[in-house]
């Protein structure tokens, strides 16, 4: 067991690092190649000013006419984003790995606080999976690939959850949860996860054509 934790926390996490890195890189410059080459008129008038107004306003709560007409989604996705990035970069084990290896270390999250965040984004995870399976509308663009990425997503937040705990195996929990949060990250880049690298551009794209094309806000 000591040495699959060695391999999964050593060479296994480099890797998962690298392979993380270079695809938002790779998903990044193929997207503004594309851009490119077929849609070159966008870049006439993207615009700072509309496309920082649109990045802002679709990150404030309840900003938008359509996040106000639906409050419980609005909620829920809010809460279930900022604990999804937050807990695992303040998560005080997390960062007295990251002081171990690098020597570098920051503020951390109290234990209770990460345990109700960890919950809510399992809650979230659920959340989405009910709304895709009872909501016809959503179940129109659902595909199996979906209920793989819910299950990605939840992974690494019900092993930590159970390997903090200790309810169980302890060290089978705590490779898992490893593994979990690897293949997190590898899939990221290559699946609908890449919208958190791409969704900047969009929205500043979006804010871009209504602001100085139409005259209008991105609601």
């Amino acid at each position: 067991m000591l040495e699959i934790y060695q391999f999964v926390s050593g060479p296994l996490a480099w890797s998962a690092f690298i392979i993380f890195i270079a695809g938002c890189l790779y998903r990044l410059i193929s997207l503004l190649v594309l851009v490119h080459r077929k849609e070159r008129f966008i870049y006439s008038y993207m615009s700072l000013k509309y496309g920082l107004r649109s990045i802002l306003r679709w990150s404030t709560p309840f900003a938008t006419e359509n996040m106000r007409r639906h409050p419980g989604m609005t909620i829920v996705a809010f809460a279930f984003h900022i604990c999804l990035l937050v807990t695992p970069l303040f998560l005080l084990a997390h960062v007295i790995l990251i002081e171990e290896a690098w020597n570098i270390s920051w503020w951390t999250l109290p234990d209770g606080l990460a345990d109700a965040m960890t919950l809510i984004v399992i809650a979230g995870c659920i959340f989405f999976l009910v709304r895709r399976l009872i909501k016809p509308e959503v179940q129109f663009v659902t595909s199996a690939s979906d209920f793989v990425i819910l299950a990605i997503v939840a992974a690494p937040f019900v092993t930590g959850f159970l390997a903090y705990y200790q309810w169980f195996g302890y060290q089978f929990f705590v490779i898992i949860h490893i593994l979990a949060g690897e293949i997190m990250l590898v899939t990221i880049p290559f699946s609908r996860l890449s919208h958190m690298i791409t969704a900047p551009l969009t929205r500043a794209y979006m804010g871009s054509e209504f602001g100085g094309v139409r005259h209008a806000q991105d609601w």
